[in-house]
């Protein structure tokens, strides 16, 4: 099974009776994001790989409860790692677990912060955890889909020891250079690297130590307890043709700071901080990339909170992942970035018509995500109790959605959705009744129609009924003439890319221009293997320009826009979408998609109060643009 949720790039229209535009436009917005971005679950170490025109982000997980369902490790209760995807930057798709510390035979327990990279097809997960001993060392999983599951690749440890000096071999980053070699760093209190071979699961060389002084890490804390400002937590990366380490730095209460380099080995230069200590957290942990033309910092806080043994204001042990944009020094150097609770603007507005995940987010509250039964698998909305609510930010109705569609299952009497636009409490463009259906995973579609629902918001489903647990949620899909209106680029795929180039990694945007031995797809969206009820995606959603595949696609239709991507069912062109493409039983290639997998995983509450409300209007400038007709954009769901 296999479903697509595709972002628009930011609508532009032409400026033609600009009064009249204007007032038009009032209401949509250039949504932002919220920090932190995920609230249904604790996150926290963010590693962020862009793949196939999607970012995915691969976090570990605070446990609620201290010690379970795994042992505490130094006060954490880390059992697993989760992943999520954006095409937008900020609605998030929740993908559920990816790995537990439990996936490597040898672990005994502290699944820490881990980083995946693709190669050769696959990817590669690289995994801190302890063994029997107690030690920490760094494993490798590898899957066919960077959503997981992964599996031990090797059945043993890949690095059992670190640099003199060092106090843990963990927190591994990778970089894969221009020329294709690889590096994985780690390391806690000094750094270490190893050139990692072209299988990514052996290295060549030993363990090497970069020299570890305040010239190339700067001068050790004041409060000591590390030789220079080097703790924990390194990030690898390229930024034209500058290196740079990023690290958690400065001792406890931990700041972000980084070193750089002309050489993917040093030797480096301190550059100074980037982000300062703040928050509840005591610890930070960074991941830096490019995505579409933008560089984004991302972060962990502790200012989500759950309640019960977690302080009101969020505590050290119970982390959330943060993100913002940010602009390089006009030097090539990292500026200083503050913290924020709005997070980025969306770099892409999304696109209604197309079926969306119910765990694709903006912000919650109340709500828990869950693997799902229903057909296909993946993950649905489930603890879903009266005045609870989800925000999708940015949704774009076009001229018009008339009808809502969702997939819905209830063991109870069932309950409501308000579709609510711009605010929790803005104006209802329809209100659709979810009965009884016999079962919490006893799945059935309801519909209802709606009105005024035109031009771009940001949705609020707001969920209402009697007391308890009221219906679980797994999708949601709008109708109406808004969905044959322009866009600058179209066209909704399916396909598991292939010996894709990766495109930049860590530091430069990946997979904007998707190449390769071409974009295959298996019914379903990719090969399924591990758990039950777990499969691998495809890579879909809207073509840009430069897009290609240098085979065809496989499957009985399929044809893409954002560049000349073939299909055996029809052709794409630029900027635009083929009508006469069936993408129905398989597709071609494209970048900018997003994607969907599978499994569980707790939740949390939220309980950061702030208003929803405010948001700036669009600059009269954005309004400009060529309008081109496209054909309905057509949405993808395997096995259904």
């Amino acid at each position: 099974m296999f479903r697509v949720r595709l972002s628009r790039p930011l609508r532009r229209r032409p400026v033609v009776a600009a009064a009249t535009l204007i007032c038009a436009f009032a209401s949509p917005r250039s949504s932002l994001a919220d920090n932190p971005i995920v609230q249904t679950n604790y996150t926290s170490d963010p590693a962020p790989m862009v793949y196939g025109g999607t970012m995915y982000l691969i976090t570990t997980h605070d446990e609620n409860v201290a010690g379970q369902p795994c042992s505490a490790v130094a006060g954490y209760t880390l059992c697993k790692w989760f992943a999520y995807s954006s095409t937008d930057m900020v609605n998030w798709t929740d993908h559920g677990t990816i790995a537990t510390w439990s996936t490597f035979s040898w672990a005994a327990d502290a699944a820490w912060a881990p980083q995946a990279v693709p190669r050769n097809g696959k990817f590669y997960l690289y995994a801190p955890l302890n063994n029997e001993s107690g030690t920490t060392v760094i494993g490798v999983g590898v899957s066919t889909s960077p959503t997981g599951p992964y599996q031990d690749a090797l059945g043993q440890p890949l690095v059992t020891a670190g640099c003199s000096g060092a106090t843990g071999d963990i927190d591994p980053t990778v970089l894969i250079d221009d020329d294709g070699q690889a590096y994985l760093y780690f390391g806690r209190s000094a750094p270490g690297y190893v050139k990692l071979n072209s299988d990514m699961i052996s290295y060549s060389g030993g363990v090497q130590c970069p020299a570890d002084s305040t010239q190339t890490f700067g001068p050790a804390p004041s409060a000591g307890g590390f030789p220079t400002q080097y703790e924990e937590g390194p990030w690898i990366m390229k930024h034209g043709a500058t290196y740079f380490l990023a690290y958690a730095a400065n001792g406890i209460p931990e700041d972000i700071s980084y070193s750089q380099a002309t050489s993917p080995t040093g030797p480096f230069t301190y550059g100074g901080d980037i982000m300062k200590a703040f928050g509840a957290s005591f610890t930070n942990h960074t991941g830096i990339i490019d995505f579409n033309g933008h560089s984004y910092f991302f972060y962990h806080d502790g200012a989500l909170q759950k309640g019960g043994s977690v302080p009101a204001n969020g505590d050290g042990y119970h982390r959330s992942v943060c993100l913002e944009e940010f602009t390089y020094n006009a030097d090539g150097s990292f500026p200083t970035i503050a913290p924020t609770t709005a997070g980025p603007k969306a770099i892409a507005s999304l696109n209604p018509y197309l079926q969306t995940e119910a765990e694709t987010i903006s912000w919650e509250s109340g709500v828990q995500t869950e693997a799902t039964s229903d057909t296909g698998g993946g993950m649905d909305v489930t603890n879903i109790q009266n005045g609870d609510y989800i925000k999708v930010a940015s949704v774009d109705f076009g001229s018009g959605a008339t009808s809502f569609s969702a997939r819905v299952a209830s063991g109870g009497s069932g309950g409501s959705i308000e579709l609510h636009l711009d605010s929790v409490t803005g104006t209802t463009i329809g209100t659709c009744a979810v009965p009884g259906t016999g079962g919490a995973q006893t799945w059935k579609t309801v519909s209802c129609s709606m009105t005024n629902a035109t031009g771009e918001h940001d949705l609020f489903l707001r969920f209402t009924g009697g007391s308890g647990d009221l219906f679980n949620f797994n999708w949601w899909q709008f109708a109406g003439p808004g969905a044959d209106d322009s866009s600058d680029a179209g066209g909704a795929v399916d396909a598991t890319i292939v010996d894709a180039a990766e495109g930049g990694n860590n530091g430069a945007s990946a997979m904007d221009a998707t190449s390769g031995a071409g974009a295959s797809s298996n019914d379903g969206g990719g090969t399924s293997i591990g758990t039950s009820g777990t499969s691998s995606p495809g890579q879909s959603g809207s073509g840009t320009a430069g897009a290609s595949a240098a085979g065809s696609s496989s499957g009985t239709g399929g044809a893409s826009a954002g560049g000349a991507v073939s299909g055996s069912g029809g052709s794409g062109a630029t900027g635009s979408r083929s009508g006469a493409a069936d993408v129905s039983g398989g597709a071609a290639s494209a970048a900018n998609g997003a994607n969907t997998n599978t499994n569980g995983g707790c939740s949390c509450d939220t309980a950061l109060g702030r208003g929803l409300e405010g948001a700036p209007l669009w600059p009269l400038a954005a309004l400009v643009g060529l309008r081109r007709r496209r054909s309905p954009a057509r949405s993808i769901r395997r096995g259904t």
